[in-house]
Order: structure tokens, then sequence, then C-alpha cells
């Protein structure tokens, strides 16, 4: 058991120098958001389908906006955990979230000054912390502390403008549609 970061009691590894937990599920979760220095910082954001963030997140500066994509997991040029933090780390699909909602219990806290849920395993009571970072639209960022939303790796099935993301505040949480071009936060996982 490595002690990295005192907020997390478990750390079961580390894949590229970025650390994971078991949490008895399909992959192993990162402890970070995609550009945060601690399991309870915001980190980047990102529009769907883009590897870099940027200085305003607009529906004319989207690269992926409109096009007909299919599952963009592990393609190191549209997915922000591979391209960032290499293999194997990749986005989660709708599906890896589903799993998360359904096998976890979620606890609305604050931890390192940030609110957000701690997710902790009903299959082997370890545990992580997703910050509810709020997003990017324009320049500004907006419902920090308030929701936290977070890419899929999967494209919206009935628009090329929208992607799937997993939403969450203080007392729920779903997979929904978001519109590719705002930036949210992105939390890799691995096989």
């Amino acid at each position: 058991m490595k002690h990295i970061f005192p907020e997390l009691p478990y750390i079961s590894g580390t894949l590229n120098g970025h650390a994971y937990v078991d949490l008895g599920l399909s992959v192993m979760w990162a402890t970070c958001n995609v550009g945060a220095d601690s399991p309870s910082d915001y980190g980047d954001y990102f529009a769907w389908g883009e590897t870099t963030p940027k200085e305003r997140y607009d529906e004319d500066n989207c690269d992926a906006n409109g096009m007909n994509l299919k599952d963009i997991g592990g393609n190191a040029a549209l997915d922000a955990a591979r391209a960032n933090w290499g293999w194997p780390w990749r986005m989660p699909t709708g599906d890896e979230f589903q799993e998360l909602i359904d096998s976890c219990d979620w606890q609305w806290t604050a931890q390192g000054g940030h609110k957000g849920h701690k997710v902790t395993s009903r299959v082997n009571g370890n545990s992580i912390f997703l910050p509810a970072a709020g997003n990017s639209s324009g320049s500004s960022l907006s419902d920090i502390g308030k929701y936290g939303i977070y890419w899929t790796s999967l494209p919206h099935e009935s628009t090329s403008y929208g992607a799937r993301c997993l939403f969450f505040f203080d007392s729920d949480f779903i997979v929904t549609l978001h519109l590719r071009f705002c930036g949210l936060s992105v939390r890799p996982v691995s096989e």
C-alpha cells in the first residue's frame, strides 16, 4: 500500500507515473483528473475530441463539432487521457461510468478544500474522489463546487454536436448528453 496522496487511504499502484485505485470493477480508475496535481484538484478542461486545454470553448472552435465519430477511447489524436498520459490510459465509456454509479456508494463531501463525491466501491471498499469541477464555456468557468461533468469516450447517438458524459451534483448522478464544445473534466481509466 502506497500513500502517495494523504487524502486517499489506498492507492493500488501507478501506470506511466499516474496513480490508480482498483475498485474491483472492470477498469482501474485514476486518482486524479488529467491536468490535476492531486485527487481534489480540478485539473484541465477539454472539449470532446480535443487533447489540449484552450482559452475559449465555443461552438466555432471545436474541432469535433459535426464530425461523425465513433468511440474515441485510446485514440491519441482525440482522447485527452491517452494524449496526455500515454498508454494504457484512456477516457472511460458510458458503461464504465454507469458501472461506477451502480457498484459504488456516492458521498457528497469536501476534500482538499473542493466539493465533490467520494465514490466508494461496494465490491472492495476502495474509493476515489471526483471533484465538482464545473465546466468551461466561452472563456469562463461556471458551476465549480456545484456540479461535476466528466467526458466519456462516446459520441451521442443522435447528434454529431453532442457526446456522452457523467453529470453529478450533490444528490444525483447520471450518464447523459453534453455539447462537445464545452470544456469538461477527464478522469482516465485503464484495463
